[in-house]
């Protein structure tokens, strides 16, 4: 597994046999990395956070290889040749949820969590500031570290990270939530149930770390196992790092927040094929935005949406430009002909990142510069079909150079958690400066 760099159009013909890279004007680069898993769409999982992660010049990427293993690679931002190293771990890659997230604390410390769908928690830290060598397995608090599923890294302002999880079954978990000092090398226990199902549902959530340090949470319910059963959107934030939890409002939440107190950005019914664990963001005043989809009752199409806060009230925003009905029901991860979306916002313009077999399976983008008005502008950031796909991207280096780096890797998905037999596919990271113009 030598690092090596290709032409975008080399690694395009790599990627399912593609007709070719973005052409020259486009200003897409797509890097070459490795060969990875791709028998499901374990590694491209849109609840990654992070399958990129990036810290003082230096961006890093982890993923499932051939075998399942865990490999961790870094360069430097921009460059095309990887350092690579595969670990001594590896997870259970048959079932799609159990991706591999990481992040770097302000300290260098690369961190990361792999293999989750109600098991014990998995978790290890490099062994040097910008290593990729890992130490052992250890816990983090110690305590509700048995039943973990979606865990979830953000890097705060400080440098210090906070670490998100599901505790419990679909239908039944509690959102927890730790902290890490960088400086003191540990733990703590910030919320023990952040989010409470009461025993009768639980929240899928998405998450947010703003640049000022808010946390922005917004959730979906799921009175069941059945992904049909998803109802309603939510919101909840922090401006102190985990600690307290208000509404849009400002007014505190008593906590654990349920579904008689919580927030609600739109009311959704049952059977709307409404998605969850999408991506939510925050406009440049610290108001949060959230994409997800659903269908609305008498179509049979689901749209992608925009759920937006201005300040004063939520309003909801239909993209409209789907016209095939798919419908979602039962358990287990689900062969589904379009991508959970990517929402990323900067200035007035807001960009929506999805694939959707109506567009071939393309990584695809619809952007605007203005959300109440539109119009929403389409087009695809690669010509290759990439299956199951979902995407998932450097959230660090958006944030703080406006530059999208894309994981991106062809992947199969069979319905209700199934595999295929499609072996190894090419991972690369697709390179891409947004603007939206008028």
């Amino acid at each position: 597994m030598a690092p090596r760099r290709i032409s975008c159009l080399a690694l395009a013909a790599a990627l399912c046999a593609c007709s070719g890279a973005m052409r020259q004007h486009d200003a897409v680069r797509i890097i070459d990395v490795a060969d990875g898993w791709a028998d499901n769409s374990v590694n491209a999982v849109v609840f990654r956070r992070n399958s990129l992660a990036s810290h003082d010049g230096m961006q890093y990427i982890a993923f499932y290889d051939g075998d399942a293993r865990v490999v961790l690679g870094k360069r430097m931002q921009g460059a095309g040749a990887w350092q690579l190293h595969p670990t001594q771990y590896r997870g259970n890659a048959r079932d799609a949820h159990n991706s591999i997230s990481i992040i770097v604390d302000g300290a260098g410390i690369l961190h990361m969590a792999w293999d989750h769908h109600n098991n014990r928690l998995h978790y290890a830290r490099g062994t040097a500031p910008g290593a990729l060598t890992l130490g052992a397995e250890e816990a983090m608090t110690g305590r509700d570290e048995a039943s973990v599923s979606y865990p979830e890294f953000y890097r705060r302002p400080d440098g210090s990270l906070l670490f998100l999880y599901r505790d419990g079954g679909s239908g039944r978990g509690n959102l927890v939530v730790n902290r890490y000092d960088p400086a003191a090398g540990t733990w703590q226990r910030l919320q023990d149930n952040l989010i409470s199902g009461e025993g009768q549902r639980n929240a899928y959530w998405q998450a947010f770390l703003d640049a000022s340090g808010t946390l922005h949470v917004s959730w979906v319910w799921r009175a069941s196992p059945d992904v049909a059963s998803n109802h309603d959107l939510a919101y909840a934030r922090s401006r102190d790092g985990g600690k307290t939890w208000e509404r849009s409002s400002g007014e505190r939440y008593a906590l654990p927040i349920t579904a008689a107190s919580a927030e609600y950005a739109a009311r959704i019914p049952q059977r709307s094929e409404l998605i969850n664990q999408t991506s939510m963001s925050a406009d440049g005043r610290g108001n949060p935005v959230i994409a997800s989809y659903w269908r609305d009752a008498g179509s049979l199409v689901p749209q992608y949406r925009v759920v937006a806060h201005d300040g004063k009230a939520w309003s909801s925003h239909d993209l409209a430009f789907r016209k095939t009905p798919f419908s979602l029901s039962g358990q287990g991860t689900k062969a589904i002909p379009v991508s959970r979306p990517q929402i990323l916002v900067r200035g007035a313009s807001v960009w929506l990142l999805f694939r959707d077999a109506e567009r071939g399976s393309k990584p695809s983008v619809a952007c605007t510069t203005d959300l109440r008005q539109g119009p929403w502008q389409l087009r695809d950031l690669a010509e290759g079909g990439l299956g199951a796909w979902e995407p998932s991207f450097d959230s660090g280096l958006w944030q703080q150079q406006g530059q999208l780096n894309l994981y991106l890797q062809p992947v199969r998905q069979a319905d209700a958690e199934g595999i295929t037999s499609a072996g190894p596919t090419r991972v690369g990271v697709l390179e891409w400066t947004p603007i939206c113009t008028r």
